[in-house]
């Protein structure tokens, strides 16, 4: 932590090691965040038939959490910094908690789809707290690990969203049904509201600054205009206004890269600091990152709606049938920093390789058993697949905010998070593309074996992805000393 910060006496003690119980209830909300985003596919039919919501509703209640959540993400990262993280972090809890209760009371799709943004507008402020929590509290090895058990919490909650999802719907606690898939949320929040201020200090960074209002909206003008078009643009069958926004947002954030040039120059207190850009960890990491969840959220994506639609499981079998990948997952993640010290980048290089194995065999799989076949076969690659997305994203946040200053934790991790979400939209319209695309031109007489088709051809451009890291990785700092610190 900073000089300036004022640290619990639990942490203070020993600012290396704060413990397993600070760890904990710095990820929980993490975890809530990662599992809230990926559960409400399992509840979509639900929903839909209960509240009588529309397609534009529908899909608005998905792209309104991860729109809101994206374009807010530095400027959570960049408050935490000027009024305190642990102040940020505790605000951002209890709006996420009150934003899931209203969510799991909602009368109408309306006030669904409130609850929903205020969901994503309450999870950037918590998510750039907890790496920077995660950055300053731990040091050395033990803030590799930190790191591992951060990218476990986002990977389990992404994993067992569909499986937790199903178990809800089906067991129909007190008749809740979806509703539950929000309420769930209530008695975690409310254990990290009672735990987080007797285990965690408060930081922020040194001196006396103010937020930048105008970079702010500059930034949420510009990645309004590359997010929105990519959430809705292929539903609504790519309209001009989608056209239009995704023309205007390279000027936009030109803009404000150019806003916030000026304004340090003159001394001021910009969203984020563009020097943290020099640093060739955090550059070429952040595109790396980008790279990354442009195939994993688009991967869990099609994989749900082949599974579902394609070979008729209900979502609680989906959800069983993917925790391979959950398992694989859990095994490498664990294992993650020790073999990042010894390895340093390559481990993440290796953890792409072995997607690709994955994926392959699993492009395979599915050619052979089709939508009728026995699909457990599938397990092992998708097994293959969790372990290699173990070994990238465990390491790979650390690599990121390796050489990221305390007093830039927060702006730093703004930046982190912001490109994992819009690497989430970015994939899911990519290959979206090109899975629906197969679906459109498919014959009306095809059957479901074209889902198979459509997995297929979706997989081929995910392999492309992991690729691309596999070489991307070869540019990061080769120091090991960068990749472990």
């Amino acid at each position: 932590m900073t000089a300036e910060a004022t640290a619990a006496p639990s942490v203070d003690a020993d600012r290396s090691a704060p413990g397993s119980a600070t760890l904990l209830v710095v990820l929980l909300p993490v975890f809530m965040v990662s599992l809230d985003f990926f559960i409400v596919n399992v509840a979509v039919p639900s929903i839909t038939k209960d509240l009588h919501a529309g397609s534009a509703a529908i899909q608005f209640l998905v792209a309104g959490y991860g729109l809101a959540y994206a374009v807010m993400l530095i400027t959570g990262g960049r408050l935490g910094d000027i009024v305190g993280r642990r102040r940020m972090y505790v605000i951002g809890l209890v709006l996420f908690t009150a934003a899931s209760l209203l969510c799991g009371v909602a009368p109408n799709s309306g006030s669904l789809i409130v609850g929903r943004i205020l969901q994503g507008l309450a999870a950037a402020l918590m998510s750039p707290q907890a790496l920077a929590f995660v950055n300053l509290l731990f040091t050395g090895a033990a803030r590799a690990k930190a790191f591992a058990f951060y990218g476990l919490a986002i990977g389990l909650g992404g994993v067992l969203g569909q499986l937790v999802g199903g178990i809800l719907i089906q067991a129909d606690i007190a008749g809740l049904g979806w509703r539950s898939c929000f309420l769930i949320n209530l008695p975690f929040g409310i254990v990290a509201l009672v735990a987080l201020p007797r285990l965690v200090g408060e930081s922020k960074a040194p001196g006396r600054s103010r937020l930048d209002l105008v970079g702010s909206l500059l930034l949420a003008m510009g990645l309004t205009a590359v997010v929105l078009p990519l959430v809705e643009g292929r539903q609504q069958h790519w309209p001009l206004w989608s056209w239009v926004l995704l023309g205007a947002a390279a000027p936009l954030l030109a803009l404000f890269a150019v806003y916030q040039h000026l304004m340090q120059k003159r001394g001021g207190s910009p969203l984020i600091t563009l020097a943290l850009f020099r640093e060739r960890s955090f550059t070429v990491g952040i595109l790396t990152e980008l790279i990354y969840f442009s195939s994993s959220a688009s991967f869990f994506l099609i994989l749900a709606i082949y599974l579902q639609q394609g070979c008729g499981l209900d979502a609680l079998e989906a959800g069983l049938l993917a925790l391979p990948i959950g398992l694989g997952f859990l095994i490498s993640s664990i294992y993650a920093s020790k073999l990042a010290a010894k390895l340093g980048r390559q481990v993440l290089a290796i953890g792409a390789a072995v997607q690709i194995v994955g994926l392959i065999a699993l492009h395979l799989l599915v050619s052979h058993v089709g939508v009728d076949g026995p699909l457990a076969e599938l397990a092992p690659a998708l097994f293959v697949y969790g372990v290699g997305s173990g070994l990238v994203m465990a390491p790979l946040v650390s690599v990121v905010l390796s050489r990221v200053s305390p007093q830039h934790a927060g702006a730093g991790s703004g930046a982190l998070s912001t490109a994992l979400q819009v690497g989430n939209s970015l994939g899911v319209a990519v290959i979206g593309i090109i899975f629906y695309g197969k679906l459109d031109h498919a014959s009306p007489t095809a059957g479901p074996g074209v889902f198979g088709t459509a997995f297929n051809s979706a997989l081929v451009w995910l392999t492309l992805f992991s690729g691309a890291v596999v070489i991307l990785v070869q540019f990061l700092p080769g120091s090991r000393a960068e990749q472990s610190t």
